[in-house]
């Protein structure tokens, strides 16, 4: 008899993950693997904030700290929220965590009951639906279309809401398909939320600053002020700073769900590293023009994967807003041969093949509750990209 939990029985292990950990297996053992799996930019920390670490640490600031963040990363991140979304928060209306994981992770631990139902939109991070049944609660998937660019339209939205909803998780721009909602877009969608006073809202902004050709952010509080009570808005410095390592997320929202999830942070981790919160204040108040910069570079390296993955037989890309992903639908390679004549069948078994035939590792759109797609990340060099989707074109025109 195991004696693990049935609550673990219900989630599985990240797929993204797996798929980088297999590619890094593969190049162990001699081959040669461009790996486009991991959410993770290939730039540096920027040196500024680096030193702010550095800093931190000679002055001594490696001691615990309130469990749910400095009072100065607090004041930091309520300034952010002001100065760029328009936000209105006191610092007790913060939270910090381990990363955007634990953020959204604590916030539904401290608020799902047993058969509570949270609305995903498709196709979702893979960690959403984990982290909901984790907390007791129940997925229910709300699908989008390619047609559609991969967004939530009110009416699916209206029709996924029940008695039972306790959240809606929504995620602009997206991991994994890159899409965002424009301010119209987004009043849709808060319009349905209006209506429904019982249904909360948890946002995911982690990549508000990875935005091109001109697109504006916005954020769901931001677009309808009666939301705000309801409303725990989720950012982190991972993407747009280069942090991914240092850990930390945050997020605002009411003061009661505040001290939940710190509730909840207290008796797990307890308060994020000292010193990656200090850099994350120098981070968030220090100069931001390096955001523009490195989102120029990855829209160029965005147009260059489109415009290739779209020459590539079997495979349709839309170009996306924002992040640095793209989601092809590869529904045109399935049915299809390879030269041993093994039938791709899912999408998992042209990740696969691409992954043996060429050397190019990718997610399978499975995992992100949406097929026949996989995910691609554009955060790696263009010299790699270029060869990895001259690889692709290579692979898929040798099926049969």
């Amino acid at each position: 008899m195991s004696f693990l939990s049935e609550t673990l029985n219900r989630v599985k292990p990240s797929p993204t993950i797996a798929v980088t950990t297999k590619a890094a297996e593969l190049r162990a053992a001699g081959r040669d693997v461009i790996g486009l799996g991991a959410g993770e930019p290939d730039f540096d920390t920027p040196g500024h904030i680096k030193d702010a670490a550095i800093e931190a640490i000679r002055a001594g600031k490696t001691k615990y700290t309130p469990v749910d963040g400095t009072p100065e990363l607090k004041q930091a991140i309520v300034d952010k929220f002001q100065r760029e979304n328009g936000l209105r928060y006191e610092t007790g209306q913060i939270s910090v965590g381990t990363g955007g994981k634990q953020i959204l992770f604590n916030a539904l631990a401290a608020t799902l009951d047993p058969g509570d139902e949270v609305i995903i939109p498709t196709p979702y991070w893979v960690s959403y639906p984990d982290m909901v049944l984790l907390g007791g609660g129940e997925p229910v998937f709300a699908e989008t279309t390619l047609q559609d660019g991969f967004k939530l339209k009110p009416e699916t939205l209206e029709a996924a809401i029940t008695p039972k909803t306790k959240w809606l998780i929504l995620n602009s721009p997206s991991n994994p398909s890159g899409a965002a909602y424009n301010r119209d877009e987004m009043k849709a969608l808060t319009d349905v939320l209006v209506k429904h006073p019982h249904v909360w809202i948890m946002t995911d902004d982690m990549y508000e600053h990875l935005v091109y050709d001109n697109f504006v952010f916005t954020t769901p509080a931001q677009v309808e002020p009666s939301l705000y009570e309801r409303t725990l808005t989720c950012n982190g410095v991972s993407k747009a700073y280069a942090m991914t390592g240092w850990r930390i997320g945050y997020a605002g929202g009411p003061v009661e769900l505040i001290k939940a999830m710190a509730k909840i942070q207290s008796q797990s981790t307890s308060n994020p590293c000292s010193v990656s919160q200090a850099a994350a204040t120098v981070a968030l108040n220090g100069p931001q023009d390096f955001l523009s910069e490195r989102a120029k570079v990855f829209r160029q390296r965005r147009d260059l994967v489109v415009g290739m993955l779209n020459d590539t037989e079997g495979l349709s890309c839309p170009t996306p807003e924002g992040a640095f992903y793209v989601y092809p639908s590869c529904a045109g390679l399935i049915g299809r041969r390879t030269q041993d004549g093994t039938v791709l069948e899912t999408d998992l078994d042209v990740v696969s093949y691409l992954l043996e035939s060429v050397g190019v590792a990718v997610v399978h759109g499975e995992a992100f509750g949406l097929s026949p797609h996989f995910r691609i990340s554009y955060a790696t060099s263009t010299e790699a990209l270029e060869e990895a989707c001259t690889r692709i074109r290579k692979a898929c025109d040798g099926l049969s």
